[in-house]
């Protein structure tokens, strides 16, 4: 799969979700998988593979008389494309005026606490064993 940036949309990532779940799937399964959810039409579905065929996201093999699409970016890239992209554009890049930002909303449970407390000792301990 890919790394490479791919401009996704919010639609297209709808699409994205589903066949990152499970692929290869068809033209028909993917509508099946999308359209409940979102009260889109067969077309608007089918022009979203499409678009994310042409910029090479997805990648498409013929199988008889249709075609089985699949992912070619990796989940995990686009994560990591959205989450740097939303860094960067509210919060200068950095994590921290982030987490200060959910946490005097209120956003922030016990467990959120103490998950992001496990992976500051993580951190820190990585940083003592000079990694």
């Amino acid at each position: 799969m890919s790394s490479e940036p791919i401009p996704v949309t919010e639609a297209e990532a709808a699409v994205m979700e589903v066949l990152w779940q499970s692929s290869p799937r068809s033209s028909e399964e993917v509508v099946a998988a999308v359209a409940p959810a979102t009260g889109w039409a067969e077309p608007t579905i089918k022009t979203l593979l499409n678009r994310l065929l042409n910029k090479g996201a997805i990648s498409a093999e013929r199988e008889g008389r249709r075609y089985l699409y699949s992912p070619v970016l990796a989940r995990e890239a686009w994560v990591e494309q959205q989450s740097e992209g939303l860094l960067a554009r509210l919060f200068g890049g950095r994590v921290a005026p982030l987490v200060a930002h959910f946490s005097e909303r209120g956003r922030l449970s016990a467990a959120d606490i103490a998950e992001l407390k496990r992976l500051v000792s993580e951190l820190e301990e990585g940083e003592a064993d000079g990694r």
